[in-house]
């Protein structure tokens, strides 16, 4: 499978966010340096209906599948990225950077200023992945609360703090 579209997320999308989140973190499972660190539990399809209410978040579908979600939602002039997910059977395709690219371009045409997230900071699907794309470290936290709120949510689920990272991607 080489070929895929980018579009809009749909309410209907809601449990195939739930299924490439659960299918994508089985990678997590197996990451040796995360041995004896929970994995969070997948979001659930109705928690992503939310999301996708809201109008932020886009799809990746592959002959009628879905096999990659952005789940983002505005946060002031940012756009807070939840969660990036591509199914194992269609990762290296370029389908999480397309998604990346896609949710840039539709923030930047509703004046948002950045894309913020949180992830891990040395996994290299992650903030190495990021990287790559522009994000760099958040630094210092005033002003960006929800970044404060993600990073300690995640270490209440048990992930520890020094490896979970705040980043963010300024758009121009």
């Amino acid at each position: 499978m080489s070929d895929f579209a980018i579009r809009l997320a749909r309410a209907e999308d809601a449990a195939g966010f739930h299924e490439v989140e659960e299918d994508a973190a089985t990678i997590l499972r197996e990451e040796p340096s995360l041995a004896g660190i929970p994995v969070p539990p997948s979001e659930t399809a109705e928690h992503y209906r939310v999301l996708i209410g809201k109008g932020s978040c886009l799809s990746a579908v592959a002959e009628d599948r879905l096999v990659g979600f952005a789940a983002a939602t505005r946060v002031g002039r940012e756009l807070h990225l939840h969660g990036l997910s591509v199914r194992r059977d269609s990762q290296q395709m370029g389908i999480g950077s397309t998604l990346l690219r896609a949710l840039a371009i539709d923030a930047r045409n509703c004046g948002l200023r950045a894309i913020t997230l949180t992830t891990y900071r040395d996994i290299p699907w992650n903030a190495p992945f990021y990287a790559r794309h522009g994000f760099v470290e958040v630094e210092n936290l005033e002003g960006r609360a929800h970044l404060a709120e993600s990073l300690e949510a995640a270490v209440a689920l048990g992930l520890p703090r020094d490896r979970r990272i705040a980043m963010i991607r300024f758009l121009s």
